[in-house]
């Protein structure tokens, strides 16, 4: 075996063992690297062949357009839009760039050490949905939540968790709505450090828009019937066993593909819980 039998001369032996840059079309928010300054920011403009980014301080730098860039750790050679991008060519650059929340996305990150703030959410389904459509964005701020089985739980686990500065407990709850026992409860156990929040839906499959199912509004359910087993019903679902209810809720959640597609009122409280249990965690000078 000759190790020096490559003639170095040869034509592309500077583009040897380097990964190929991908032709990518640039689109507003695209979160780009550019990795001979190490500058990272996201797409606010374009003009000439030059790209403009801007990083999360606001400072802007502009680039131009080729092999020069980074996108979700690989390399890509940026382009300009061709004439005619189809709106699911806009929808893909979105999703690339924004987290299902429709948070930027930002390049890499190592894994984080959890804070010791959590959230917990009542209801698997509820849960399900939420590392859906947030996952991404806890995981960047080191948020973990935990499943709450079922609100009469929460008073033994807010004494346990002993709520305190830089150890915030925020509690996402099922149907909450005033002078119910579950309002009591939420009264008893908030204070400084607790946040307890919800949603008026009678159950987590309401916040989903009913245009994603092709309907212009989610059945009305009769006082008296389980309202899960009556929206199968009503929508010609299977409905007689456990597993029935799963695979609806299965079919409900594969619709969902982001923060569009759920009713804003969700939106909000979700996110006041996620800005509330890392407020002792913002660095104020980033």
């Amino acid at each position: 075996m000759n190790r020096y039998s490559s003639d170095v001369l040869a034509q592309g032996w500077q583009r040897a063992n380097r990964p190929a840059a991908t032709p990518t079309d640039v689109s507003r928010d695209l979160v780009l690297e550019e990795p001979t300054s190490g500058f990272v920011g996201a797409v606010v403009g374009w003009e000439n062949g030059v790209v403009v980014l801007e990083d999360r301080r606001g400072k802007r730098r502009s680039f131009p357009f080729g092999p020069n860039f980074w996108l979700d750790g690989k390399p890509i050679d940026l382009r300009a839009p061709r004439k005619g991008a189809t709106a699911r060519d806009k929808a893909q650059a979105y999703n690339r760039s924004h987290t299902a929340s429709g948070s930027r996305v930002g390049p890499a990150e190592k894994a984080k050490v959890a804070l010791p703030s959590r959230i917990y959410v009542e209801g698997r389904h509820d849960a399900e949905l939420v590392e859906k459509v947030w996952g991404a964005d806890l995981r960047h701020v080191g948020v973990v939540v935990e499943y709450l089985g079922g609100i009469d739980d929460l008073p033994a686990i807010v004494a346990d968790f002993a709520p305190t500065r830089g150890r915030r407990l925020g509690v996402l709850v099922d149907h909450l709505v005033p002078g119910t026992k579950e309002s009591r409860i939420v009264e008893r156990v908030s204070g400084d450090f607790v946040l307890v929040t919800g949603h008026e839906f009678i159950d987590i499959w309401e916040a989903v828009k009913p245009e994603r199912l092709g309907l212009k509004a989610w059945p009305r359910i009769p006082k008296g019937t389980d309202w899960k087993s009556g929206i199968c019903a009503a929508l010609g679902w299977p409905h007689a066993t456990q597993a029935d209810i799963a695979m609806a809720w299965k079919k409900i959640l594969g619709t969902v593909r982001g923060w569009q597609d759920l009713d804003p009122n969700l939106l909000t409280e979700v996110e006041r819980l996620i800005d509330f249990v890392t407020d002792d965690h913002i660095d104020r000078d980033s």
